[in-house]
């Protein structure tokens, strides 16, 4: 058959698809409606999977994966119609979350781990001032119980890297305690090797940090093959060590605050190899609450451990128009090869686009949590 001819008959019969599914589309409005009438939840799993599984056994066999494939989007599609009708008629998800002008940190308690002259202090007086009423305690779970116990009114931990990725335990603490992101604050990272007073790169034998802090210089400190790499807390507690302990052979990887801090001597600056290295931290409050002009949320949520679940789930944020920032995972403990999935998209809680999206997301997804808007 000549090739125009063929791409005649496909304009018709594509033609006859779109007319049949704009009659399903209008179909799905009269689902919504009796949903919305009865109180039922949009998502009925077991009634798709049955339906799939018709069609593909209707499809001839070469065709039923493809069958499954295009059905499976068909309902979909129909699904984020029915949530944004739901969203429309005032059955939008309530999040829980209320929305203010500003962030409240006048007189505010913030904890942070570490110790004086710490990355993550250095963040807290970013954005709390050097003023600000500080206090440290030593691992972040620590930080992140007292905010949740209110012997602090907010914490401060890193969450990310540019160049050493995600800081994973602080993701599974913002799961383990009822803490929510109110702010972000993005600190470029330049570390430097300290010494004692009078060291000498010559004489150094053992080297200190955090493991993060060590990964991000590694290409510096594994050129010394001689010198061994000991983790420690973080970078301050390195640095501290080395002051306490007073050994020349013994260097720490931290910030030249730390060194002014603790009077050490710089023996070489800037090592690590990413220099536009960033480390962002969040600030968490206990309360849920998102400023007027926040502009990211953090979610998370878990998936049945099936082929095509997460990309369900994130069809949510495309047909909505919402754009996803970043995603992790990171395995449930106790579930073998099963993912807890977290997700920065932007928008603000109150935004139609972000609700229906979210409306999605909290039907399909088991343990849907808001995370924070800011």
């Amino acid at each position: 058959m000549d090739l125009q001819e063929i791409r005649k008959q496909l304009d018709v019969i594509d033609r006859e698809i779109l007319q049949l599914y704009e009659k399903r589309m209008d179909l799905s409005r009269d689902v919504a409606a009796y949903k919305m009438s009865v109180g039922k939840p949009v998502y009925d799993g077991e009634r798709e999977r049955q339906k799939l599984e018709t069609v593909e056994n209707m499809a001839q066999e070469d065709y039923r994966q493809g069958a499954g494939e295009l059905f499976a989007q068909l309902m979909t599609i129909g699904r984020r119609l029915q949530y944004r009708l739901l969203a429309e008629h005032g059955q939008a998800p309530d999040t829980g979350f209320a929305r203010i002008d500003r962030i409240p940190t006048e007189g505010a308690r913030v904890v942070y781990q570490g110790v004086e002259g710490a990355y993550s202090h250095q963040a807290s007086m970013e954005y709390f001032g050097e003023d600000g009423d500080l206090f440290h305690v030593k691992t972040w779970e620590e930080a992140m119980r007292a905010v949740e116990e209110g012997r602090a009114d907010y914490g401060v931990l890193p969450i990310e890297n540019s160049s050493a990725g995600a800081v994973s335990d602080n993701y599974d603490l913002l799961i383990k305690y009822h803490n929510y992101i109110v702010a972000e604050i993005f600190l470029p990272v330049k570390h430097a090797l300290l010494g004692v007073p009078g060291g000498s790169l010559e004489q150094i034998h053992r080297v200190f940090s955090h493991p993060q802090a060590l990964m991000q210089c590694s290409e510096y400190l594994n050129s010394h093959g001689e010198w061994s790499q000991i983790s420690v807390e973080n970078t301050a507690v390195a640095a501290k060590k080395v002051l306490e302990e007073r050994d020349p052979s013994q260097a720490a990887v931290a910030s030249e605050a730390a060194a002014r801090l603790y009077g050490l001597q710089i023996l070489r600056s800037g090592i690590n190899h990413n220099k536009d290295n960033v480390t962002r931290f969040i600030v968490v409050s206990r309360e849920k609450v998102y400023r007027k002009d926040a502009g990211k949320i953090s979610l998370c949520f878990e998936l049945p451990h099936r082929s095509g679940t997460l990309y369900n789930m994130l069809s949510n944020f495309i047909y909505n128009n919402v754009n996803m920032r970043m995603i992790q995972s990171r395995p449930i403990p106790g579930r073998n090869w099963e993912y807890r999935f977290f997700v920065d998209i932007e928008g603000r809680l109150d935004e139609p686009a972000v609700t229906n999206a979210l409306k999605g997301v909290s039907e399909e997804a088991a343990n849907l949590r808001i995370l924070g808007n800011y």
